[in-house]
């Protein structure tokens, strides 16, 4: 079916790649939303009120946060698809992350007034008259939100939007509130005792884990993630295909919103090549990336001696004793720079931030290694960090 609505509504919907598509993958998840949502919150509310039940009611106002939240991605899906300007060089999507971010306060304000009302229903019970009426509308609610979970995921995964992931997983989380509402329910009618209370107790907590969780996520994206292994394999791989390619390293990946990713790198080149021929292969590579990756890619040229018999195993005796230290340590940048009393061994080593060494304490191991060689020998290493994870 959801493919069904894609193809009715969105033009060109397999362009997904398109901004002008995408906000109308978002638009149409959002009316989707309120939709579903408010005939859901109208037929709970109803039979909340008509039946007495606290949970109920609680379930049909959860409802309709859902769909002022759809409300919310509707214009976050507008705004920030406008382009860059002056004032927001990067563009505005990361629009769509505070978007988010207010959603999750939503849910957990909602959450917390329900789990303050339940609790107090606890201490002062209602009996509640059991209805299939009511029955038949839970059931028909976990059956319409468990379809607009999928269709939230569907739509989330297609156009990589934070929004509606967080949409689809507090869809998810709405299916076992209402099904634990219906089976307390069904065991207050066989017990006698009234589990209305609980009930909305477990609803609440389900509603405040799940904005617990969207806020965490979205507050990951703005703090800064490393990218995906596959995202970051994919772009080395592509790199290194180009003739001239030596090696690539200091990989760092800015997101600023869906679609919107910049990244630079550092890449190897011979030196003994004219540094005409290997710009232009620059150039090309990042023509390349923004052309058909959507990536603004900046580039970095560094040229290595490739034709030094002595400075290469130099290196490969220095790469060795970093791997012997940590075998997660790697260097690059390596130079050698000869002198009268002593001769410079200049090079960068990436300490990943899961190291239990001390930085100081791994240059120092380094510096006696390396002049266990030649006592001659003076080491000016600078400390790197990986960004990708």
């Amino acid at each position: 079916m959801s493919n069904l609505l894609f193809k009715i509504f969105i033009k060109d919907h397999k362009n997904v790649q398109n901004t002008d598509v995408r906000e109308k993958y978002g638009r149409l998840a959002s009316f989707v939303g309120i939709f579903v949502n408010i005939l859901l919150s109208v037929l709970k509310f109803l039979a909340g009120v008509a039946f007495g039940s606290v949970a109920i009611k609680a379930d049909a106002v959860n409802n309709l946060s859902d769909a002022g939240s759809s409300v919310i991605s509707l214009f976050s899906f507008k705004f920030s698809n406008r382009p860059a300007d002056k004032e927001h060089p990067f563009g505005h999507a990361r629009i769509e992350y505070a978007a988010s971010f207010a959603v999750s306060f939503l849910i957990l304000m909602l959450g917390f007034e329900i789990f303050r009302s339940s609790v107090s229903k606890i201490f002062s019970p209602d009996e509640i008259a059991f209805s299939k009426l009511t029955c038949a509308v839970l059931v028909i609610s976990i059956i319409l939100k468990l379809w607009l979970a999928f269709f939230y995921k569907g739509v989330g995964k297609r156009i990589n939007s934070k929004v509606m992931s967080a949409s689809a997983a507090d869809s998810l989380a709405d299916v076992a509130s209402t099904a634990g509402v219906l089976v307390s329910l069904v065991l207050s009618k066989v017990t006698g005792f009234q589990l209305d209370g609980y009930a909305g107790v477990i609803v609440a907590i389900f509603i405040i884990a799940s904005g617990i969780n969207i806020a965490k996520d979205t507050l990951d994206e703005f703090l800064g993630q490393p990218p995906d292994k596959s995202f970051v394999e994919n772009i080395e791989k592509k790199i290194l295909s180009y003739d001239g390619i030596l090696g690539i390293h200091d990989l760092v990946v800015h997101n600023y919103g869906p679609q919107k990713t910049f990244a630079s790198v550092h890449v190897e080149v011979s030196a003994s090549v004219d540094i005409l021929v290997s710009h232009e292969i620059i150039d090309d590579i990042e023509r390349d990336f923004l052309k058909n990756e959507g990536i603004d890619l900046l580039i970095h040229l560094d040229p290595v001696v490739t034709d030094d018999e002595f400075i290469s195993e130099l290196k490969e005796y220095v790469s060795g004793i970093i791997a012997d230290i940590d075998g997660s340590y790697s260097m690059h940048d390596f130079r050698v720079v000869p002198g009268v009393g002593h001769s410079n061994l200049i090079f960068d080593v990436v300490i990943p931030y899961s190291s239990k060494i001390p930085d100081n304490e791994v240059l120092a191991q380094i510096d006696t290694r390396i002049k266990q060689i030649n006592p001659s020998y003076n080491t000016v290493i600078t400390v790197d960090k990986t960004y990708v994870g």
